[in-house]
C-alpha cells in the first residue's frame, strides 16, 4: 500500500477532501457511460434488457423474470449450515431493523389543534443484489428485512443472470429470496436493473418501483444516480471501501486481515489505514504482505491494495485522523486505539462504525444485526446508511376544530398579507362569514 504523509501540515477540510485517496474511476465518469444504458432500457424494455445480459453477462435465450417455482425450489440444494446462517442473519436483522421504525406521534398545539407524524412506508420497492465476482445472498436479506420491516407491501427482487445457473441469478441469491419470501425475482443485473426499477418492463410484468435499494460495482451506484428523481434511492452503495482508525495499541494482525478483507470484494475496493505511529504502519503491512499470499484471491486482494483508492496514511495525532476520516466519509469505519470512545466521539460522517478491536467490519457484513448496505464514494459526509428509515417517509397529519382555526385567524391575515397572498387569508375568513345570519 502506498503512503501519504501528513504529518506536520496543517489542512483545511478543502484540502483534506481534494488529498484522501478515490478510486480512478468515480461516479461522475461512471454516470456517462452508463446513462445509454439506462435511457435504452427506458426507451425499448426488454429487447435493451436482452442485449446487455449478453453484452455484460454472456447469457442469453433465459427468462427474465424468475419463475416463482424456482425460487422456492432452490432451497432443495441450499446446505443446512448455510439455511441455518441465513435466517439466523435474518432474525437478527429483524431485531436492528424494528428500532428504526419511529412510533406515530402526536402533538397538541392548542384546544382542537393537533398535529398527528406518522412513517407511511412506500408502494413498491426495487432491491437489488450484486453477482458479479461473488454472490450476496446476505445482500437480498438487508434490502428485504429492511423493507418488510417498515411494513412495504411490494417488493421485487432483481440479480444478474449466471451462465453456470442456466440464466437465472446465483442459487445463493435465490435462496435468501425464498427464506425472506420474496417471489417477485428477475435475472437481470447492473444499471440495466437500476433502469427497468424506475421505469418499469411491462412485457415481463415488472411494474414501477418508487423506491430503488441495494449496494452494487460503480456502475450500479452511477445508474442510481441517473434514475433519482424519477425514483427514490437509498445511497450510491458502490465499490467497497473501509477507513481504520489505529494507534500502536492496536493489533496489526487485525487490522491487516480487516483491510484484506475488504479488498477480496474487488480490484477497485478501497482499503485505508489512518494512523499516528509509523511503526505500527510498518507492522501492518508486513502482515498484510504475509497475509495476502494464503487468501484465496489474493491477484484481486494486491490489485486492489495498491490502486489509488488504497493507501495508509500518517499523521500526528488521533484528533487529525479524525479529521481526516469525516473529510473522507467511509462506508465502513474502524476504531481501535487506546480511547475508541474518545475518537467515537468526534466522527460525524461515517456509513457504519466498528468499535475496538472486536468488531469487524465482516460482523456487519452477516451477523451484527446491522445493516450493510452503506453510502460509499465519500458519500457517507451527506447520506445514511440502508434501514427500515429508508422506505418511510414522515407525514404530518392536521386537524383543527373550529375555535382553534379562529385563534389562529388574525395573526394569519397578517401573514397572507404581508407575503402578498390575500386569497390564503379568506380562505379562512370565509369559514367564519356567514356565522351569526
Amino acid at each position: 500500500m502506498r503512503t501519504t504523509d501528513l504529518r506536520g501540515r496543517e489542512l483545511s477540510r478543502g484540502e483534506l477532501l481534494a488529498l484522501v485517496p478515490r478510486a480512478a474511476l468515480g461516479a461522475d465518469v461512471a454516470v456517462e457511460r452508463v446513462r445509454p444504458l439506462v435511457d435504452a432500457v427506458a426507451r425499448r424494455g426488454e429487447a435493451a434488457l436482452r442485449e446487455q445480459a449478453l453484452q455484460f453477462d454472456r447469457v442469453e435465450g433465459h427468462a427474465l423474470r424468475v419463475p416463482t417455482e424456482a425460487v422456492a425450489a432452490s432451497l432443495d440444494n441450499c446446505p443446512a449450515d448455510v439455511r441455518a446462517a441465513l435466517t439466523e442473519l435474518i432474525s437478527r436483522l429483524r431485531l436492528g431493523s424494528a428500532a428504526q421504525v419511529p412510533p406515530n406521534t402526536v402533538t397538541q398545539i392548542g384546544e382542537g389543534a393537533r398535529i398527528t407524524q406518522r412513517w407511511q412506508p412506500v408502494s413498491r420497492v426495487g432491491l437489488y443484489a450484486p453477482g458479479g465476482k461473488a454472490a450476496y445472498p446476505s445482500s437480498v436479506i438487508m434490502n428485504a428485512v429492511a423493507a418488510q420491516t417498515a411494513g412495504v407491501p411490494s417488493l421485487a427482487l432483481a440479480s444478474p443472470a449466471q451462465q453456470d445457473n442456466a440464466g437465472l441469478p446465483h442459487q445463493a441469491v435465490l435462496w435468501a429470496a425464498a427464506l425472506c419470501g420474496i417471489d417477485e425475482v428477475y435475472a437481470i443485473g447492473g444499471a440495466g436493473a437500476i433502469a427497468a426499477f424506475a421505469h418499469g418492463v411491462p412485457t415481463i410484468g415488472l411494474e414501477p418501483v418508487d423506491v430503488v435499494t441495494g449496494p452494487g460495482n460503480v456502475f450500479v451506484a452511477a445508474a442510481k444516480r441517473v434514475v433519482s428523481g424519477t425514483v427514490g434511492i437509498d445511497s450510491e452503495a458502490g465499490t467497497t471501501e473501509i477507513l481504520v482508525i489505529a494507534d500502536a495499541s492496536a493489533d496489526p494482525r487485525f487490522v491487516a486481515a480487516d483491510l484484506i478483507s475488504q479488498a477480496e470484494h474487488d480490484e477497485a475496493a478501497a482499503s485505508v489505514l489512518v494512523t499516528d505511529s509509523v511503526e505500527f504502519a510498518g507492522r501492518v503491512n508486513e502482515e498484510i504482505s504475509t497475509r495476502v499470499s494464503l487468501t484465496t484471491h489474493a491477484d484481486r486482494v494486491r490489485t486492489a491494495l495498491q490502486g489509488p483508492q488504497s493507501a495508509v496514511i500518517l499523521v500526528d495525532d488521533l484528533e487529525t485522523a479524525v479529521r481526516v476520516s469525516n473529510a473522507y466519509g467511509p462506508e465502513h469505519l474502524e476504531i481501535q486505539t487506546r480511547d475508541d470512545d474518545a475518537v467515537l466521539a468526534g466522527i460525524t460522517d461515517a456509513g457504519a462504525i466498528f468499535v475496538g478491536s472486536y468488531t469487524p467490519v465482516s460482523l456487519g457484513d452477516y451477523l451484527a444485526g446491522s445493516n450493510h448496505v452503506l453510502p460509499t464514494g465519500g458519500t457517507a459526509r451527506f447520506a445514511a446508511g440502508l434501514g427500515a428509515h429508508t422506505f418511510l417517509r414522515p407525514q404530518q397529519i392536521i386537524h383543527y376544530g373550529r375555535d382553534a382555526l379562529a385563534a389562529t385567524e388574525e395573526p394569519l391575515l397578517a401573514l397572507a398579507a404581508a407575503e402578498g397572498l390575500p386569497a390564503h387569508g379568506e380562505a379562512v375568513s370565509a369559514r367564519f362569514e356567514q356565522e351569526g345570519i
